[in-house]
């Protein structure tokens, strides 16, 4: 690392060299290299080239990117947008040097959806800063799409003092000045010292050489006042004007006179290399003798550093030695030379270009003629006559390595080319910085596109082969002509007569040549390591914190250091780039390509379904903007149409510079740091320029093109001295920066970040790029693309679209390019032909006596076959073509340059030279003339308006028309059409309204005839027409109309017609006056006639008013005269009537008053029939009346009641036929021919609807109850007692399936008993035989269903047969693998499940008797019919098993069978059933006692709550009265129903003692069997230990003798209703203590067949009341009470008591109340107790109590609980 001279603490040359604050952050070279580097230079030995420690190489290695693997960055380390890391916008700081903040715009959501349209918008305000930032919508936040761990790049080393222009001049004076003494014998070891302070002898040059030089400063003795402004004060004055003196005269004198004999020769060689003078310059030509001194190049081993570094070294005892750092190891390090004066040259090994690798995101703005003076049109005389050392022979030695910013399709790649390096004539390119892409290969590795040193100028090619001194760099010779010398820092040899001023003798010591004692003025960027994104953040972040962890104050407040602020990092940034002391040096990853490296954007290629894939925001999208000329480029540029990525860590910057082809740029922060920018505005441009060169002239002497190098930098305190308008803003992550055209900008980092740059390219830019090209020209370095070629292609391309947006701007540029090539073609040939007059194909006559070879070729070419060679722009139109040399060369620069050794007068005459044209003359012309009309179309249209309103007072609205037609055609903002159109727009919409009286309605006249007269109608009583339509009918309007037309000033056809319908409506309104006059002399045709004619005006005229008046009354007296013998509805004599009262016909007309007297007979009609309609028992002999009445008097009434009237007689006597049909058909003596009973309910449903019912309903109703008892019956049979009447049918067709299947005598016979499939054999039966039977038809069915296994199966223990668990209803839960079970069939005390009652056979038979006395045929009869055969043909089939007699022991089997499938079935076999019982009771017992005898199969499923219990369980309470209060009325309606119930019961009780029962009576010894609960660990069958032990096993049961009365259960949670079979009374419910008084032995009341369907109060009306006792108090009230209720039940009590019944029973209400609170105590009881049964209390203690209750409470009979369960579930149901 280099440090400059500065003052040390001993006075010495040199001073601090603080290459780097940190070690950790130093990318220096290591204290091992740099040790041997000293010792080699010590011993002047060049060292061998050595790895840095960042494994860095100069050297490119050849490994892919692809390859390199590394860590990824986490993205939530870095400052990102959206994220909690991102940094806020901080309040308006106080920037250095009193900066102005360039404006932040906030686009919304609509602005932000076009990007050009918001630039646009903001460009007027935002380019007088030059630049501006945008932060976008807070929910535009794009992807991150680099892949980091992939993602590689190079960086190049910055010196931050050196990228300052005024530093880098001071220390590349130095440099030369401290090798010139070198080279003289008097080393500058140290700084002289005036004052006690070192003396900067470049100010001090500077001082004098302002004053005129040295001789003029001794003279006028401005010492004193030079030493003044070196801030010298404090000692006498002349003593300090003698230290500087004799300072200058030793140190400065001599080399200024050295540098004013060899400058001279230095410039020329310069100028020879470049390939013309270093013009435009500030600077005199170097031809002549100047004083200005010029810069060396700033080198790492200048003479001037390594004097300062050993004599500080030698003093302090120290090597201030550096090295360089990177961080990956896989790249080869720098070869460095050491100088013969021990120091080593950091880039000893040549300088390498800048433009190859930095190019800047931004380009150079176009300048004015004042600014860089333009070179001159010719060079006159070539540096070299011989062809063979003509420049462009030479190839550079870094050639190939400009900076490639377009790139080309693969196809286009020369391997030829790309092997050898770049075309010769890149030679002159070798320091221009270009975007273009070459035809080279895509670079593979990072960083190898980038060739960081600007490159020295070519030189003759010599043998590298060779030693350095072999050959003479000047002319090539060997030493066979003299001695060589070769320089110590370029290590190029000259001979000494070569060189100027010439060297006599050979040097002995270290030697620098002339041009690197004057200095070239080359400077450039270092490559520096390659990273990863992660590797380079830890850097830039242990960089930033060792900086600055020493340098900041301690704060108290925090109690440690002060945290670095933006400004602190600012104004550090500043005092760094301006120090001469202190030199940082710091890394910046540039001009990232994202051709090969990737964009931060998502793209379309690689993210397809990223929506930010196609944002126009994005900058992959927005330089190919459908409004971006940037789309025009046939090809890629990266940099500016593709982007380009920065990788940026502290302090990192990047230069004053303006965009190439002055485009508009726009940078995008991903993620990071703060970048700070600067910007001018373009205004400021030249006084920018003009302060550059004022500032650091010594830079632009030899660089005239200093500012397209992005190299230098100047504060903005010097430009803002200089009236330069400097303002600054900071990007952050997420923010947008925009950059306008010749805007100049730079800026530094904050940290590290990612930022990714393009240019794009709106109309507005055309003129600025085109001042960019000629600027480029100027200078002579290479454009990136060719303005003529992109407007070119803008006009053809867009010829067939062109809009005139594109031809605004397109045909101005057109017109200046074909301006410039007309006159440049012009020129040349005046040229061509000044000396040699003849024949010339270009101007149009033959070519034979030509020697110029002139071709028309439009066809693409490769760049460098149509670039100039001299000033480098691209010929795109025009290109002249040496055939000696093979260079290209504009049509401005054509014979005028030396391409070749002949002279300019033979190169202007063509001989051995080509002309090519892209396009003839005539192609140029007609090109630019389609654009110009295009672009000139608003303008001829605004000539032909101002042309039209010119021709006369009154256009013509034709022509008006078609001009609008025009300029809507034209799409384009007209200034005149808006007026024009709004005129025509009142001029049509007066044709329109003229229209309107001047056609004729002609279309569909006849058919709307009487449409119309209803519309004269409504218009003559002034109440239906809209007011508008009347005033727009109004004659009056056409005489405005006129009067309008005249005003407005058009003419049309319409205006004369309008004029002559005027006239003709004057006329016609004369001849109505005339016909009205005469009414009784005009026949209805004549006034017809007129009326049609004043029709055809279309206006409303009082005389066409009265004429229609007249004529609708002779119309209306024709209509009522025809329609007298015609039937008509009320409706039609209204509306008659109506039209007739709008017409004013008067009251005594004789058809008025016919028809008003009709009119009022009709409405009597109505009302009449209409309250006959809705009476409530409709008389139809007066509605047959009334329907007579109309036929025979023709009275107009309504169709919608007569229609009534005669449906309501229709469906009278429809219904009077059928029930006439029905009844005489329920007589029929053979029963099968009555009406079936559906029918039957049809008829009856319909006759619900007729107000009145006809003759006979009430016989057909009664034989409908005489039915519905016999199926009400069959229900009872069932079981279904409350069901409803259709649900018998489907229940016998389930009791017809259950019976074929269990009466099955075909497929299921005796068997031993069969396995299911489902499990293995059981051990009982595995030694038993085969079955006996040998049916293939076979199927093993089981259980009491006889079905096939299915779900749960249980085995009996006894017979082995198993049994379904659902038709047991036993829970799966309940079962346990070890449970033993014994079936209802071995044990007659196990209850069978039945959901309903099972009649028996014989009451079935019975039933059917009883079909051929009903009136109807039942549709239950074939399915009674067929449970009746099947279940006798079993009977018939089992007969023979059920003898006694001839019954054995072995039949038991076959016994236990056949009862399982009687038991099984829906009906019941009583005998069979009680024979079987007791006969395998005798042959197998299992129960002590014998089966009782049955009689009767009940339901045994359990009674639902009623609704009165669930409210008392719900509130855990036992009592109504405990309920709370809001609930009582509610418990107390539920208890008087309960009563009614019990009432029922007690009715039934009365009948079944005084009715026979018709029922077989249990014997009275009868036992019942032991009850078996179901409740939890109390079952029988299914808890361990509680199995009884069958006689089989050897075992008896636990089954103690049970009394008569005990309670018998058939599941868990029943306790009241029994399994039916053990039943031996007929009572439904399974506690017979309920039904008997204890101790009664069988002799209580008997079950009778009782019709309990029917409740108390249905009983009392119909007079069954032999149940109550009505004799009695009680019994009276209560039978009071129920029929109280009703209407009808008071008026049947009164029938029943008297009619006097309610009054004598109001006294004694009250007076039994008390004792009927006393008997619904007792009936509490009994409520209370059937709840405790009904809920399952299985608790046998409580049963116990239950069954004590029973003993001595008051008897109940079956038929009464039975009538109160029935209750129970209607309420349920209610």
């Amino acid at each position: 690392m280099v440090s400059a001279p500065s003052a040390g603490p001993s006075g010495s040359v040199g001073g601090t060299s603080s290459a780097n604050a940190s070690s950790r952050a130093s990318p220096t070279v290591s204290n091992v290299n740099a040790t041997t580097s000293s010792s080699a230079a010590a011993n002047g030995v060049k060292p061998k080239t050595q790895v840095n420690s960042n494994g860095y190489h100069p050297a490119n290695p050849q490994l892919p990117l692809s390859s390199l693997r590394s860590a990824p960055l986490d993205l939530t380390s870095v400052e990102r947008r959206g994220q909690p890391t991102a940094s806020r916008e901080p309040v308006k700081r106080n920037r250095p040097y009193g900066l102005e903040d360039a404006p932040t715009y906030r686009p919304t959501d609509e602005e932000w959806k076009d990007p050009f349209e918001y630039v646009r918008k903001i460009t007027p305000e935002a380019s007088k800063y030059g630049i501006c930032k945008v932060i976008p919508p807070d929910w535009w936040n794009p992807d991150f799409a680099i892949d980091t761990e992939k993602f590689h790049f190079r960086t190049r080393k910055q010196e931050l003092n050196s990228v300052e222009g005024s530093t880098r001049a001071n220390l590349s004076y130095l440099d030369a000045l401290a090798k010139f003494h070198k080279q003289q014998g008097t080393n500058l070891n140290r700084l002289p010292y005036v004052d006690k302070k070192p003396l900067d002898l470049y100010r001090l040059k500077k001082a004098v050489e302002s004053r005129g030089g040295f001789e003029k400063v001794c003279k006028t003795k401005k010492w004193a006042e030079i030493g003044r402004d070196l801030g010298y004060s404090g000692k006498i004055m002349s003593s300090l004007s003698t230290s500087l003196k004799n300072s200058y005269d030793r140190w400065l004198n001599p080399y200024e006179n050295y540098l004013r004999q060899a400058k001279p020769g230095v410039y020329q060689q310069l100028e020879y290399e470049y390939g013309g003078p270093l013009t435009p310059s500030p600077a005199p030509s170097p031809l002549k003798r100047s004083t200005v001194n010029t810069p060396s190049s700033l080198r790492a081993e200048s003479p001037a550093r390594h004097a300062t570094d050993a004599l500080q070294a030698s003093m302090n005892g120290l090597k201030q030695e550096t090295e360089r750092e990177s961080i990956l190891a896989d790249a080869p390090s720098a070869t460095s030379q050491p100088s013969s004066g021990g120091f080593t040259a950091i880039n000893s090994g040549g300088f390498t270009a800048v433009n190859s690798g930095f190019t800047s995101v931004n380009r150079p703005t176009p300048t004015d003629p004042k600014g860089f003076t333009p070179p001159p049109k010719q060079h006159h005389g070539s540096p070299l006559s011989s062809a063979k050392n003509t420049p462009d022979l030479r190839p550079a030695g870094i050639a190939h390595a400009n900076a490639l910013k377009r790139q080309l399709s693969c196809d286009s790649l020369d391997s030829a080319k790309r092997d050898n390096g770049a075309d010769k004539d890149d030679l002159d390119n070798g320091s221009r910085r270009s975007k273009r892409l070459k035809k080279e290969t895509v670079p593979t590795v990072a960083g190898s596109h980038m060739s960081l040193f600007r490159p020295s100028a070519p030189r003759i090619p010599r043998d590298e082969s060779a030693g350095p001194s072999e050959k003479c760099d000047t002319c090539g010779k060997g030493e066979e002509v003299g001695f060589i010398a070769v320089c110590e820092s370029c290590d190029h040899g000259y001979h000494g007569s070569c060189l100027d001023p010439p060297v006599k003798h050979k040097p002995d010591a270290e030697w620098n040549c002339p041009r690197c004692l004057v200095g070239d003025g080359q400077f450039g960027f270092e490559e520096g390591g390659l990273y990863s994104l992660k590797q380079f953040q830890e850097k830039a972040a242990d960089f930033k914190q060792g900086y600055f962890e020493n340098r900041m104050p301690f704060d108290p407040v925090l109690n440690c250091a002060r945290p670095v602020t933006e400004d602190d990092v600012e104004r550090e940034f500043w005092r760094l780039v301006t120090s001469i002391e202190e030199t940082v040096e710091v890394e910046y990853g540039a001009d990232i390509h994202c051709t090969t490296h990737g964009s931060g954007f998502p793209t379309a290629e690689r993210n397809p379904c990223n929506p930010y894939s196609t944002d126009p925001w994005n900058l992959n999208v927005m330089p190919l903007h459908p409004d971006s000329l940037f789309r025009h480029i046939k090809t890629d540029i990266s940099g500016m149409t593709v982007p380009w990525v920065y990788v940026g860590m502290i302090f990192s910057t990047f230069c004053w510079h303006n965009e190439d082809h002055f485009a508009y740029s726009v940078n995008y922060q991903h993620f990071g740091a703060t970048k700070t920018w600067y910007g001018i505005p373009a205004e400021d441009t030249e006084k920018f320029e003009n302060a550059m060169r004022e500032a650091v002239p010594e830079l632009f002497e030899t660089q005239p093109d200093l500012l397209f190098q992005l190299v230098t930098l100047l504060t903005p305190e010097q430009l803002k001295k200089a009236g330069v308008s400097v303002y600054a803003l900071d990007q952050r992550a997420g923010q947008l920066v925009l950059t306008f055209p010749q805007a100049y900008h730079a800026g530094f980092n904050h940290g590290f970040n990612f930022n990714e740059a393009v240019n794009f390219a709106p109309s507005e830019w055309e003129p600025s790029g085109l001042a960019g090209v000629g600027r480029l020209q100027q200078f002579r370095r290479q454009p990136c693309f060719s303005h003529d070629e992109l407007l070119w292609t803008a006009a053809e391309g867009a010829t067939s679209g062109l809009t005139i947006q594109t031809a605004k701007w397109l045909a101005p540029a057109l017109e200046r390019i074909h301006k410039r090539e007309r006159d440049q073609r012009e020129e040349f040939i005046t040229r061509h032909l000044e000396n040699n007059s003849h024949s010339c194909a270009l101007t149009g006559e033959s070519t034979a006596d030509c020697p110029l070879h002139f071709e028309v070729l439009d066809e693409d070419v490769p760049e460098e076959e149509y670039q100039c060679a001299y000033c480098k722009c691209f010929a795109y139109l025009s290109r002249f073509k040496c055939l000696r040399s093979g260079k290209f060369l504009c049509l401005q620069h054509a014979g005028n340059h030396a391409c070749c050794d002949l002279p300019e007068s033979q190169r202007f005459a063509g001989d051995k030279h080509v002309l090519y044209y892209r396009k003839t003359n005539e192609d140029l012309d007609e090109t630019y003339r389609k654009v110009s009309e295009k672009a000139q179309q608003p303008e001829l249209w605004e000539e032909k308006f101002e042309r039209l309103l010119d021709e006369g007072p009154k256009p013509a609205l034709k022509s008006l028309r078609n001009l609008l037609n025009e300029g809507d055609r034209i799409p384009y903002d007209l200034p005149s059409l808006p007026a024009l159109r709004e005129f025509v727009d009142r001029c049509v919409e007066w044709v329109d309204e003229a229209t309107n009286y001047t056609v004729r309605k002609q279309q569909n006249r006849r058919k709307n005839d009487k449409a119309w007269q209803s519309g004269m109608r409504k218009s003559i009583g002034n109440s239906v027409q809209e007011p508008k339509e009347r005033d727009t009918r109004r004659v009056d309007n056409i005489y405005r109309l006129i009067d309008y037309a005249e005003r407005i000033g058009f003419d049309c056809p319409e205006i004369q017609q309008l004029q002559e319908r005027a006239n003709a409506i004057k006329s016609f309104q004369k001849n109505a006056e005339q016909a009205l006059e005469h009414i009784l002399g005009q026949t209805q045709e004549s006034i017809e006639e007129l009326i049609e004619e004043g029709r055809t005006f279309n206006i409303d005229m009082p005389e066409l008013d009265k004429l229609a008046a007249v004529l609708e009354q002779i119309r209306w007296n024709s209509k009522a005269r025809t329609n007298r013998t015609v039937f008509m509805t009320l409706g039609e004599v209204r509306e008659l009537i109506a039209e007739g009262q709008k017409l004013e016909i008067p009251l005594y007309n004789d058809h008025m008053k016919w028809y008003t007297d009709k009119f009022q007979a009709g409405h009597q009609w109505e009302a009449k029939a209409k309250e006959l309609i809705n009476a409530e028992i409709v008389h139809y002999p007066q509605l047959e009346a009334l329907s007579n009445q109309v036929q025979v008097n023709a009275i107009p009434v309504s169709r919608e009641t007569l229609l009534a009237v005669d449906q309501i007689l229709h469906k009278q006597r429809e219904a009077h036929r059928q029930i006439i049909d029905l009844t005489e058909r329920s007589r029929n003596p053979d029963y099968r021919k009555r009406p079936k009973y559906p029918e039957v309910v049809e008829i009856m449903k319909k006759l619900e609807d007729l107000n009145s019912k006809p003759t006979g309903t009430s016989d057909l109703e009664k034989e409908q109850r005489r039915h519905e008892d016999w199926m009400r019956k069959g229900k009872k049979l069932f079981g279904k007692t409350n069901a409803p009447l259709h649900i018998l049918k489907s229940h016998m067709d389930y009791v017809l399936d259950r019976n074929l299947d269990c009466f099955d005598i075909t497929s299921d016979k005796p068997r031993l008993p069969a396995e299911p499939a489902s499990r293995a054999a059981s051990e009982e039966r595995e030694n038993k035989m085969p079955r006996s039977w040998d049916d293939p038809a076979f199927r093993e069915v089981f259980c009491i269903c006889r079905r096939i296994e299915a779900g749960m199966m249980i085995e009996c223990e006894l017979c082995h047969e198993w049994y379904h668990g659902k038709c047991l209803k036993i829970a799966r839960g309940k079962v346990k693998e070890d449970d033993k079970y014994t079936c209802p069939i071995c044990d007659w005390r196990v209850k069978i499940p039945r959901d309903a009652a099972r009649p028996k056979l014989e009451e079935l038979i019975s039933w059917q008797d009883e079909v051929q006395n009903l009136p109807f045929q039942p549709e239950e009869e074939e399915v009674l019919k067929k449970i009746i055969d099947n279940a006798q043909d079993f009977r018939n089939h089992i007969a023979n098993f059920c003898n006694p007699v001839l019954a054995t022991a072995s039949e038991a089997d076959t016994q236990r069978f056949y009862l399982r499938k009687i038991e099984g079935a829906e009906i019941l076999l009583s005998f069979e059933t009680n024979f079987f019982r007791q006969e395998l009771h005798k042959w197998s017992p299992v129960a002590p006692e014998p089966p009782p005898v049955l009689d009767v199969s009940k339901s045994t499923r359990k009674p639902r709550p009623t609704k009165l219990q669930k409210m008392l369980q719900l509130h855990g309470v036992h009592d109504p009265d405990e309920l709370p209060d809001n609930l009582k009325s509610k418990a107390n309606s539920l208890k008087r129903k309960a009563m009614n119930a019990e009432a029922a019961a007690a009715a039934a009780a009365a009948a079944a003692a005084t009715t026979p029962s018709t029922s077989a009576l249990v014997p009275p010894n009868a036992t019942s069997p032991s009850s078996h609960s179901y409740g939890s660990g109390n079952h029988p069958y299914f808890s361990r230990g509680s199995q009884p032990s069958t006689p089989a096993l050897g075992s008896t049961h636990a089954h103690p003798p049970q009394r008569s009365d005990s309670v018998s259960s058939s599941r868990p949670g029943s306790s009241l209703r029994p399994e039916s079979m053990d039943m031996e009374s007929t009572s439904g419910i399974t506690g017979l203590d309920f039904f008997m008084p204890s101790g009664s032995n069988g002799s209580g009341p008997r079950l009778t067949a009782y019709d309990a369907s029917l409740s108390l109060e249905d009983r009392l009306m119909r007079g069954q009341d032999d149940s109550l006792s009505l004799h009695t108090d009680a019994d009276k009230g209560k039978a009071l009470e129920i029929l109280g209720r009703t209407e009808t039940g008071r008026k049947r009590a009164e029938e029943i008591f008297g009619p006097d019944v309610w009054s004598s029973s109001r006294d004694g209400a009250f007076a039994n109340r008390s004792n009927i609170g006393q008997n619904q105590q007792e009936d509490d009881k009994d409520v209370d107790r059937m709840f405790l049964d009904l809920t399952n209390a299985d608790d046998e203690e409580e049963a116990k109590k239950e069954r004590q209750r029973d003993r001595d409470s008051a008897g109940v009979t079956a038929e009464s609980f039975e009538a109160e369960r029935n209750a129970m579930d209607m309420e349920d149901s209610d």
